[in-house]
C-alpha cells in the first residue's frame, strides 16, 4: 500500500505543475486574473495567444501521458513494487491524481484549471484509440454550439460511450472514465451556470453548411 500512496501522490504533484501558471510566471501574467480567470489552454490562448496557448496545452496534455505511462511501473528509490497492488487499478489511481493535481495544484493555491487538457492526456496513455471519439465528438459540439464547455462535457460523456463499445467488459476503465465525466461536469459547472443565464463566451462557430453570404 505504500507503493500505492506514494505513486498516487506523486502523480497529484505532478498534476498540479500547471503549464500556464508556470509559463504565465516566466511572462509575469497569472491568467487567473484575465479573461475567464481559468487557468486553462483555452483561456491561455484568447488571452496571450497562440503559441503560449499551444505551449499550455502541450504540458498539460503531456504531465498526463508521462504520469500515466511511466509511473506506475518506475522503482522509486526506497520504494519496493508491492505484489499485492493491482498495476491495473494502480495506474487509474495515477491518472486520477493527475487531473485532480491539475484542478486543485497545491503550488497554487489550489486555484487551477478544469482538467480538459489533461484528460485527453491521460486518455491516451491509457488507451491511444479512445481519443478518437473524445476529440471528434468534442469538435463536432464546438462546431455546432460555439461553446468549448459545452463540448467538454458531452466529450466526457462520449468517452463513457466509447468504452462501453470498444472495451467490452472492462469494467475498471468504465468506472474511471465514468467518474472522469462527473468529475469534468463538476469542474464546469461555473459554464453551466452562464450558459443557463445566456452569458457565455463562445468561439466563432464553424458551421459546416453556412451561407457565403452569412
Amino acid at each position: 500500500m505504500l507503493e500505492l500512496g506514494i505513486k498516487t501522490l506523486l502523480a497529484y504533484l505532478i498534476g498540479a505543475l500547471l503549464g500556464s501558471l508556470i509559463l504565465g510566471r516566466l511572462r509575469g501574467v497569472d491568467i487567473r486574473a484575465m479573461g475567464s480567470g481559468n487557468a486553462g489552454a483555452t483561456n491561455a490562448l484568447r488571452t496571450q495567444g497562440k503559441l503560449f496557448g499551444f505551449l499550455v496545452l502541450l504540458i498539460d496534455i503531456g504531465k498526463g501521458v508521462l504520469v500515466v505511462r511511466f509511473l506506475p511501473p518506475a522503482a522509486l528509490p526506497g520504494i519496493a513494487l508491492d505484489p499485492e497492488v493491482s498495476r491495473e487499478w494502480l495506474t487509474l489511481a495515477c491518472g486520477l491524481a493527475v487531473i485532480v493535481g491539475h484542478v486543485y495544484p497545491v503550488w497554487f493555491g489550489f486555484r487551477g484549471g478544469k482538467g480538459a487538457a489533461t484528460v485527453v492526456g491521460v486518455i491516451a496513455a491509457l488507451e491511444l484509440r479512445l481519443v478518437i471519439p473524445l476529440l471528434v465528438s468534442w469538435l463536432l459540439v464546438l462546431v455546432l454550439t460555439g461553446y468549448v464547455g459545452l463540448a467538454t462535457m458531452l466529450a466526457g460523456f462520449a468517452l463513457v460511450a466509447a468504452v462501453y463499445v470498444l472495451e467490452p467488459g472492462n469494467t475498471p476503465l468504465l468506472g474511471f472514465c465514468a467518474v472522469l465525466a462527473a468529475f469534468i461536469v463538476f469542474t464546469h459547472r461555473s459554464n453551466i451556470k452562464r450558459m443557463w443565464a445566456g452569458n457565455e463566451n463562445r468561439v466563432r462557430r464553424l458551421w459546416l453548411f453556412r451561407s457565403r453570404t452569412a
